[in-house]
């Protein structure tokens, strides 16, 4: 469980660095794109995130108990690597549907962690404690992970600032290389064996 709120902090940055600059991010292409379909409706490109985020949520109680929560953050993680990596080399022209992709991933990096990683613990979590250990994953994810990707991410956006003008791509590839060491680390630091019979059987 240690390991577990640990990379809950990790995953916390990630989200709280798409939450903090992927509008900043559509923004900024209105000098380059001007009469693109991102640029005129970016509000209509993040909406696309949202309609995926509901959509996944859909197929967790699946995907956890027929894999566990090892899995899942594994592929939530990866599915993070993409979101950022299709931002680096996705634009409003002709690069729209990478956007719409990231968009779309979006649902499955935010769900499969935030969603799961809460199931993971009531499940592990004494009936006693279950409230505590709830509040603790919160602040795990929604307090120090963003915090911590608040300043992380503002640093990388920083340096790679020059004269007002943000190198999107290598601000995005940063964050991908980021979030693909968490993926590459974690399934060997998190031993956490898969019981699918004991997945199925209520929380005690």
């Amino acid at each position: 469980m240690a390991i577990f709120f640990f990379f809950a902090i990790l995953l916390g940055a990630a989200l709280q660095i798409t939450n903090t600059f992927g509008g900043t991010f559509l923004e900024d292409f209105k000098v380059s794109y001007v009469d693109s379909f991102g640029v005129r409706h970016p509000n209509l490109l993040l909406s696309i995130s949202q309609i995926s985020e509901t959509l996944f949520i859909l197929t967790i109680p699946f995907f956890f108990r027929k894999f566990g929560i090892k899995t899942v953050m594994i592929i939530s993680i990866f599915a993070w690597v993409l979101r950022f990596g299709l931002f680096g080399v996705g634009n409003p022209g002709d690069g729209l549907i990478l956007l719409v992709m990231s968009m779309i991933i979006y649902g499955m990096a935010f769900d499969f962690f935030n969603i799961s990683g809460s199931l993971f613990v009531e499940k592990e979590a004494d009936r006693s404690i279950m409230a505590s250990a709830q509040g603790l994953f919160m602040l795990m994810t929604n307090g120090i992970g963003a915090f911590l990707g608040g300043a992380f991410s503002g640093w990388v956006v920083d340096h790679f600032t020059v004269n007002g003008v943000r190198d999107w791509q290598s601000i995005w590839f940063s964050f991908a290389g980021y979030a693909l060491i968490l993926g590459l680390v974690f399934p060997f630091v998190f031993t956490y064996k898969h019981n699918p019979e004991e997945e199925l059987r209520p929380s005690h």
